[in-house]
């Protein structure tokens, strides 16, 4: 079932979803199993699965030379979209990336998908390689998040890259996209990043997910500015509990965001990482329970793969 119709189902009410990551390379899928299981008792319509793209590395070859290799420590997104849909009879959404693809990639990607009745993609530019500064596009792959947007929707539309095909099947993916209540960290404005979130929409995005944030009025704020642009698809709100000290610095200069001073000051009070994730837990609760007295449609929670605090959350508010 798509997004859309999740939401349409239940007018006025919140429901709970998380994120998992793959496992690494090597790991057995029965970890992330074991995190599904926990949480499935509060009813996820869906569940997210990220996508990792390659990564650079260089071995000693010998003779004083390097060798670089290709490799991707977290494979299976398509697989573990399949297992979940046919283990716990949820909705998988995959995330597809620009970075690591070409056009036919992306294409194939999406055949795969289809053919697996995965109705639903969040589409992103992704991360630049650990090794650039900034992000470049694979030969013959989208520079920008919107061109993948168009791409799936052209797909939905009947259109394949090879316009000779005749008779063409056209998908029907809900199309998901990323917001930034603080705005990307590339982006010169929040005008300029609100200019290019409406041309995601307007390439045929249906959703939009929100990073991570600390401060519920950013979000408010942000729904407000993109109402006022004409936006008017859902704004899901994204949330990460903080579960160590280390992310105190961390976050915000990974992720580019802010934290509460009062978030701050009682962080810096926790003798160890125990008395943070407490913290974090209940931070969170509060944030959870202001949205959904908001009625937002989905509560989303970027879990890292590990249930404990999102559990501790989810049973205090839904």
């Amino acid at each position: 079932m798509k997004i859309t119709e999740h939401i349409a189902q239940s007018p006025g009410t919140t429901q709970f979803t998380f994120e998992i990551l793959p496992p690494l390379k090597g790991q057995s899928i029965n970890q992330l199993f074991d995190v599904c299981d926990e949480l499935m008792e509060f009813n996820p319509p869906f569940v997210d699965v990220t996508y990792h793209r390659e990564e650079h590395i260089y071995k000693n070859a010998g003779n004083g030379l390097l060798e670089m290799k290709v490799i991707k420590k977290r494979p299976g997104t398509v697989g573990i979209c399949a297992a979940i849909q046919g283990k716990y009879k949820v909705d998988a959404i995959p995330h597809i990336l620009c970075g690591g693809f070409s056009k036919e990639d992306t294409e194939n990607f999406l055949i795969d998908l289809d053919f697996l009745e995965i109705d639903n993609v969040v589409a992103l530019r992704g991360d630049a390689l650990k090794s650039e500064t900034y992000f470049k596009p694979n030969q013959d792959g989208h520079q920008y998040a919107n061109e993948l947007v168009g791409q799936i929707a052209d797909l939905n539309k009947g259109i394949y890259l090879d316009d000779e095909l005749l008779n063409s099947h056209a998908t029907d993916f809900c199309i998901g996209v990323s917001g930034y209540p603080e705005k990307h960290m590339e982006a010169p404005s929040m005008e300029s990043d609100i200019h290019f979130l409406k041309k995601k929409v307007a390439a045929g995005a249906e959703y939009v997910v929100t990073q991570m944030f600390f401060d519920n009025q950013k979000y408010f704020d942000f729904v407000e500015q993109l109402r006022a642009q004409g936006i008017e698809v859902p704004i899901i709100p994204g949330l990460k509990p903080l579960s160590t000290l280390k992310q105190l610095n961390m976050i915000p200069h990974r992720f580019h965001i802010d934290l509460p001073e009062a978030l701050v000051k009682e962080v810096i009070k926790c003798k160890d990482n125990k008395a943070v994730r407490q913290v974090g837990i209940e931070w969170c609760i509060t944030q959870s329970k202001e949205l959904k007295k908001a009625k937002v449609p989905f509560l989303h929670y970027y879990s890292m793969s590990k249930s404990d605090n999102i559990k501790a959350i989810a049973r205090e508010v839904f």
